[in-house]
């Protein structure tokens, strides 16, 4: 039985299957080819476009991966992925990270990912599958829409670089855009460390100063996120003094988690006005945020102002609602 994998943007790529249909070959065929062992009872995917034409081993293999890479969690994976490997070496990711770096440069990054994928499969070892990937990621979120999409995306590139410097802490280009991942997540003092680590190894002197460029700007985004983390490590006075100094910023004080944690900080020190008043200004910036409601919810309930308290229950009702219908319309499109 096939390892689930874990698989974020999988139903953006699912669709096309679609372009498939499956059969099996026949019982001589295997046992001359030597592949009963894999393939028997197994179909085999065949592209539309191929019905009037003969599959020749290759493009059984091709057709393969691209449906592997569509759903890395398909029922006949370790099947594919045997016949690839006994067929064609584990050198077959070598051209399959061609075929994607090839369709990304059309910019058909859905094609480039799926290729991509099938290579990770095919060689889980291969630093230049995981590095496209991880570009092709990023490439999508910043053309995409939407806020799952993007969000998913940003996750899926964000983990394949890491895993990327993990496996060659020597590669600076790794660095390079795991810094701007972090930098996209608002993790700065974590793309600071990641920058850092990219000026060490890199020779590229351009790059080095768009770095360098970068790291200054970030001088003050790193002390507001080590204000959050005083906070979030129960260090509320120290977290209040770092983000206290930032509220009449006009550079910053646009930025809800700013007044959610000093909401946050405030409410642990039991007062409660000024914690409201924190909270109350993160929903003028981000009125769908559930867990602030939370927060005020419960500063209603302690001062027994039951029907705020109720308000913003109802609020979260319809907040939860309305991404239900959001996720429902998008499951519609796909299916």
């Amino acid at each position: 039985m096939n390892q689930v994998l874990q698989d974020r943007i999988g139903e953006y790529l699912v669709p096309y299957l679609d372009d498939f249909l499956f059969d099996e070959l026949s019982e001589n065929y295997l046992k001359k080819a030597g592949i009963a062992d894999i393939l028997s009872g197994v179909p085999v995917p065949i592209r539309k476009s191929e019905l009037s034409g003969g599959l020749s081993t290759l493009t059984i293999a091709k057709n393969m991966a691209y449906v592997i890479g569509c759903d890395i969690n398909f029922k006949h994976r370790d099947n594919y992925v045997a016949y690839i490997l006994r067929t064609f070496t584990v050198e077959f990711a070598k051209p399959l990270i061609g075929e994607g770096v090839e369709s990304a440069a059309k910019e058909d990054f859905d094609t480039a990912l799926v290729y991509f994928r099938a290579a990770l499969l095919v060689d889980p070892e291969s630093v230049d599958a995981l590095y496209c990937y991880g570009r092709a990621c990023k490439d999508a979120y910043e053309s995409g829409e939407g806020e799952e999409y993007i969000g998913r995306f940003k996750a899926e590139s964000l983990e394949a670089f890491e895993k990327l410097t993990l496996k060659k802490p020597d590669f600076d280009m790794g660095f390079y855009f795991l810094g701007y991942a972090y930098l996209n997540l608002g993790l700065y003092v974590k793309a600071k460390l990641t920058w850092d680590s990219f000026l060490e190894l890199s020779e590229n002197d351009e790059q080095k100063k768009e770095i360098r460029e970068w790291l200054d700007k970030l001088v003050e985004p790193v002390k507001i996120e080590q204000g959050y983390n005083e906070i979030l490590s129960g260090r509320y006075q120290e977290g209040i003094s770092i983000l206290s100094s930032y509220t009449e910023d006009e550079r910053f004080n646009n930025w809800w988690p700013l007044w959610y944690y000093l909401g946050v900080a405030y409410k642990a020190l039991g007062d409660a006005e000024q914690a409201e008043k924190d909270f109350l200004q993160v929903l003028k910036l981000s009125p769908s945020n559930i867990e602030t409601m939370n927060e005020l919810i419960e500063l209603y309930q302690v001062s027994g102002d039951e029907q705020r308290a109720e308000k913003y229950k109802n609020k979260i009702e319809l907040v939860k609602t309305n991404m239900e219908l959001d996720r429902a319309e998008k499951q519609s499109h796909f299916s």
